[in-house]
């Protein structure tokens, strides 16, 4: 078997790449998008060859058609529907980018307000699906909850989960924004035992979220503007980030039908793998293994050395070869966070700072371009702010919940859309016989 890599293009339009398999060769469509690498379709590879492709992951693989982001790792680009992350971070709000990823283009004065009018007043919970808390353990993890919860809310709107329905499927989306940050607050006011406190329609969707979150009914609550906007910066920057693992879970899940609630949770219980939604986690809790500054150079040492088996966690990235466009825009948050607190002699903060400074001048972590990434700068950022370790994921699935939601709408009304059935290079035993239990030795 031999594959000639050269691409054959037959006219302006349209290109082909020449598979050549035990003499026979296969001409496979070059499909070009707006951005990015041309891709090989292979969809008839196996009628025409009798073979599958094999990639692990699926990491050289498109899965789908979308219009929604873009990354471009190598430079260190990410675009929402055209727009940089960092202007949009720096100049919109959450909602506007939510309309923004749902509708493909950013709203008038009127269609905005209209939006945002539409998410306050859909931001209560049905009031029987409160008992649902009462029924998890009190140390119950957030995420464990919200999977729950999530996936029930199919059981009370009942009039949102027809997916051929076009007006279903914007309430739908519609619920999912406006009841997840009211699901994640209830969840972390459960964890401390401390009485839910309801959504208010006078607030901004970041400063409602905050004052579910950290009000008490026996005081008024007054957000702060600052951690406000910084929550919805790192709301923003969380919204979408192309087929990662838990976008490829919930357009996995709608393939099959579901209904949008059960691939939310789908998506949410996917997020929860520390590989994915943990990384701000892990990096915190990095810093908590540091201690105190004086330790640095003895962990600094052991992330050079290959055979300690340690790593920086919050440094470098994947995906992003370069700098990764959102940790520029969450370091400044991070740093106006600290100042409005007045947190900078917090000794975890210092060993975090004194990591950041040393990996930016650092010639061996400049040459790898292990800088610190989102994750780094936002676990430090949520801490200083009053969230626990444990509420970090559930935040992170409350800005990724319109990713998640939008990518499913996209999905659901692309007309060459499938139900998703990977394939497999089996491994096992070939056919044999079965052996009675008295006749084995």
């Amino acid at each position: 078997m031999s594959v000639q890599n050269a691409i054959k293009t037959q006219d302006a339009k349209s290109k082909t790449a020449t598979l050549s398999i035990d003499g026979q060769a296969l001409d496979l469509p070059v499909r070009t998008g707006t951005c990015g690498p041309d891709v090989i379709d292979v969809a008839r590879l196996y009628r025409d060859s009798g073979r599958f492709t094999y990639d692990p992951g699926f990491t050289s693989t498109a899965n789908c058609v979308s219009k929604i982001t873009y990354i471009d790792g190598d430079n260190g680009i990410l675009l929402y529907r055209g727009y940089p992350i960092d202007q949009l971070a720096e100049r919109s709000s959450f909602i506007e980018t939510c309309y923004l990823l749902l509708h493909g283009e950013l709203p008038t004065a009127e269609q905005f307000a209209v939006f945002q009018r539409t998410i306050r007043n859909h931001t209560m919970l049905h009031e029987q699906m409160t008992r649902f808390y009462t029924g998890f353990r009190r140390d119950a993890h957030p995420m464990a909850v919200m999977v729950g919860v999530v996936g029930a809310l199919s059981a009370f709107y009942h009039d949102s989960t027809d997916i051929n329905d076009d007006q279903q499927r914007l309430i739908a989306v519609h619920r999912l924004i406006a009841k997840m940050p009211t699901i994640a607050a209830m969840a972390y006011k459960y964890s401390l035992g401390q009485p839910i406190i309801y959504p208010r329609n006078d607030l901004d969707y970041c400063a409602n979220f905050l004052q579910m979150c950290f009000a008490i009914p026996c005081e008024p609550y007054e957000p702060n503007p600052v951690l406000a906007r910084a929550l919805d910066r790192i709301f923003i920057l969380h919204a979408d980030h192309e087929q990662n693992a838990s976008t490829s879970t919930v357009r996995l899940a709608g393939s099959s039908g579901a209904n949008p609630f059960a691939c939310i949770a789908a998506g949410v219980a996917c997020l929860w793998g520390p590989a994915h939604g943990g990384a701000n986690e892990a990096a915190l809790n990095m810093l908590h293994e540091i201690g105190t500054v004086d330790r640095i150079p003895e962990y600094i040492a052991k992330a050079k050395d290959k055979n300690s088996g340690f790593r920086l966690m919050g440094f470098g990235h994947r995906v992003y070869k370069n700098y990764d466009p959102r940790a520029k825009v969450m370091q400044k948050t991070c740093h106006e966070v600290l100042d409005a607190l007045g947190m900078r002699d917090d000794p975890l903060l210092k060993v975090a700072m004194e990591l950041e400074r040393i990996a930016l001048e650092d010639d061996y972590f400049v040459n790898k371009k292990l800088y610190p990434n989102i994750d780094f700068y936002s676990g430090i950022t949520l801490r200083a702010m009053g969230f626990p370790v444990s509420m970090f994921t559930a935040l992170f699935a409350v800005a990724r919940t319109i990713g998640w939601i939008g990518q499913w709408k996209e999905m659901i009304e692309d007309p060459e859309q499938r139900i998703g059935r990977p394939r497999q290079l089996y491994a096992g035993p070939a056919e044999r016989d079965f052996v009675p239990l008295e006749d084995r030795n």
